[in-house]
């Protein structure tokens, strides 16, 4: 059988693979298979998921299960989107890249600047949450010298090579992943009262209903249930720019993309069932002590908040590595791309974007000294201006998959191997939720200021890219009116 003709280099995307599954872009394929499995199962899970989902809960009561089912399904369908580009043309630059080329220049440079953004910001956050439990174990060592340590040593691994990322970032997950495996598993032994040695009554499914019903604060607590859990499924859209550097992209985007449904049904959805099978949602424990810690104190295990301690802080690191590492393969795209100083596209002999790692690292590190120093002004600026920009990205990977679709058709229609189910009716559905989200958090007093905030640094971004645009456009323009010149006058 004749394989098809390979894409011409000229004709890729900066940062595509070619046939031969090795980057064109200087990057190495350090990534192994096992590395994007776990990649992919671990990036949904962020630390947002063990720290956040008490508040959820006390917010909604059981029907924060129809919150993270709608967000969950909102997910889904974005990296149903996101893998169908992602397996025809993969890319370190991801869903930039494909805006890039479906949406034009001030697309892929806007998206691409603002998920770097976003990254950096959660550096410090993440940095800052690490060293407040390594300082609760060690307090001879001061809550920013942590932060430094944990900075310093990720930023290490990082520049070692890619390898190295994965090789963390597989026991990382590993850990998470396991560690929620186990509670569900545990839980419902203590929720059928089968558990040797539980103190739980056993009481089955009767905590769903059994403290003002299933939706105990209303049907719209449904919808504030959606804002607070929205972000912290943020993350699922790493594998897609790590595939880059896989052995084989098509295969771990394929694989990934097929798996999201189960990995958002077992970590998010099962894990909140046990815990409100477990207890009733109005317990003041699930907000005072966290939601898992107090599931697993009334199950009986002893030094249940020390275990989950272990847990977070795997997630934080986790969280850590792999926003370092997406941080940096954006901004490296970006340089590729011209969006971005060379320097952020050169890689060292190892294949590692060494500045565009440092780059990155840098902004966090000032970011960091921003939550330590201003946490209330500065920081809290920070954090507010990136906090719609997960929805933001998700709205432009639907419109590039809308215009990506029948480019890839037009010239590669045999990489066309993931599809977007129900196209387009899918994709519309998908930017109306999410547009519904961020109107809806408008009128949110909690979430207002996030989006508005979200959208002046994005129309600020926008803005730069338009009038580069224009710039590099005019630049071009008396060489071309030459030309053309010259035709008429022939």
């Amino acid at each position: 059988m004749t394989s098809q003709p390979s894409l011409a280099k000229e004709d890729r995307l900066p940062g595509e693979t070619g046939d031969s599954q090795v980057p064109d872009s200087g990057l190495k394929a350090g990534l192994k298979n096992r590395h994007l499995s776990m990649i992919a199962i671990g990036g949904v899970i962020g630390a947002g998921l063990f720290v956040g989902s008490g508040s959820g809960i006390a917010a909604a009561g059981p029907a924060i299960l129809l919150s993270y089912a709608l967000v969950g399904v909102m997910v889904v369908f974005v990296m149903r989107m996101l893998g169908e580009m992602a397996a025809a043309r993969p890319s370190s630059g991801s869903f930039s890249a494909y805006a890039d080329r479906a949406l034009g220049r001030w697309a892929g440079f806007s998206i691409g600047w603002l998920y770097w953004f976003f990254w950096v910001v959660v550096l410090a956050v993440e940095g800052t949450a690490g060293a407040k439990i390594l300082h609760e174990w060690v307090p001879g060592v001061p809550q920013w010298g942590w932060a430094l340590i944990v900075m310093v040593v990720l930023t290490a691994t990082n520049l070692a090579s890619v390898s190295s990322y994965g090789e963390f970032e597989f026991w990382f997950a590993g850990i998470k992943v396991v560690a929620i495996g186990g509670f569900v598993v545990i839980g419902l032994l203590a929720v059928f009262g089968v558990l040797p040695g539980s103190h739980n009554p056993g009481a089955g499914f009767a905590h769903l209903t059994d403290a003002g019903g299933f939706f105990p604060k209303g049907y719209g607590a449904i919808l504030t249930g959606v804002l607070m859990v929205v972000f912290s499924f943020m993350g699922s859209e790493i594998v897609t720019l790590a595939a880059g550097e896989s052995e084989d992209p098509r295969r771990a985007v394929t694989k990934a993309t097929n798996s999201v449904i189960w990995r958002i049904a077992v970590f998010y959805l099962g894990s909140i069932f046990i815990v409100l099978t477990l207890l009733k949602w109005s317990d003041p424990s699930i907000v005072a002590d966290g939601s898992y810690v107090a599931a697993l104190k009334t199950i009986g295990i002893p030094h249940a908040d020390q275990i989950m301690n272990v847990i977070v802080l795997t997630a934080v690191l986790s969280c850590l590595n792999s926003g370092l590492y997406t941080a940096s393969r954006m901004a490296f795209s970006l340089g590729e791309r011209g969006d971005a100083p060379k320097s952020f596209a050169r890689t060292n002999k190892r294949g590692v974007p060494q500045v565009a790692i440092l780059s990155s690292v840098v902004f966090g590190f000032i970011a960091v000294f921003f939550n330590y120093k201003w946490p209330d002004t500065v920081f809290a600026f920070l954090l507010n201006s990136s906090g719609a920009v997960a929805l933001f990205v998700w709205l432009v990977i639907c419109f590039t998959q809308l215009r990506m679709r029948g480019i890839i058709l037009r010239e590669q229609p045999e990489k066309l191997t993931v599809k977007m189910w129900g196209f387009p009716y899918l994709t519309w559905l998908t930017i109306g939720m999410i547009s519904f989200v961020l109107v809806y958090m408008l009128f949110d007093k909690s979430g207002r200021e996030q989006v508005l905030l979200s959208l002046l640094v994005a129309a600020v971004v926008i803005v730069i890219a338009v009038v580069k645009e224009k710039v590099l456009a005019g630049r071009a323009a008396p060489a071309y009116s030459g030309v053309n010149e010259d035709v008429t006058a022939s």
